[in-house]
């Protein structure tokens, strides 16, 4: 079997994560997403995917299969593929960062940027499951950091204190590249690199 080498990325919404795991995808990296299995529970379950909703079947599902449930279904999928580089998104608990760490190479990248600028950053991608106003954005970032959120719902303050990396992304793009890299440069001093036992971290 191929060692796998993953990073995982977690992060308030609209952070940077999705520019991150887009820089990551063009270095041959292959996305997955823990939001993915939730969005998939969502449709199942024939309810419309909204922010609100996504979060609850979230929580429902780390309630009755574990607070680990989504990394570990993601881990699965990781390991039962012959790919090796893989970006991990929507990581919102530590026991799923617990699950993902057995993993035989896993590094969980956490960012984040001031709360106005993040309100900004919603508001300007307009997408359908972001509407809302100030007061209702601010609500659901305090209840994704986990705020009067149980243990195994979402704790992304917790996740963020357990990271191996940190970005804090008041950056413009091409500066996120670059912290990007200088991690991806680390990685491969301390781990080696897939294949090739050198550089394939950093290049396609």
């Amino acid at each position: 079997m191929n060692r796998k080498w993953c990073i995982g990325l977690t992060g308030r919404m609209a952070s940077g994560k999705g520019e991150v795991a887009e820089f990551l995808k063009k270095k041959g990296y292959r996305y997955i997403s823990l939001s993915d299995i939730v969005r998939e529970e969502v449709v199942r379950l024939g309810r419309k995917v909204t922010r609100a909703e996504m979060q609850d079947i979230g929580n429902s599902l780390r309630k009755y299969g574990g607070a680990g449930v989504l990394g570990t279904r993601v881990r699965e999928k990781i390991e039962a593929s012959a790919r090796e580089k893989w970006v991990i998104d929507g990581i919102r608990n530590p026991a799923e960062v617990y699950e993902l760490k057995k993993l035989e190479s896993f590094n969980l990248i956490g960012i984040d940027t001031g709360i106005d600028i993040i309100i900004s950053r919603i508001k300007s991608r307009n997408r359908d499951t972001d509407k809302a106003t100030d007061s209702e954005l601010k609500k659901r970032l305090d209840r994704e950091w986990g705020i009067e959120e149980p243990e195994d719902g979402q704790q992304v303050g917790k996740c963020m204190k357990i990271a191996d990396f940190f970005i804090y992304n008041d950056k413009s793009l091409p500066e996120l590249r670059v912290e990007i890299l200088k991690i991806l440069t680390v990685i491969n001093e301390r781990q080696g690199s897939p294949s090739t036992g050198s550089g394939c971290l950093l290049n396609d």
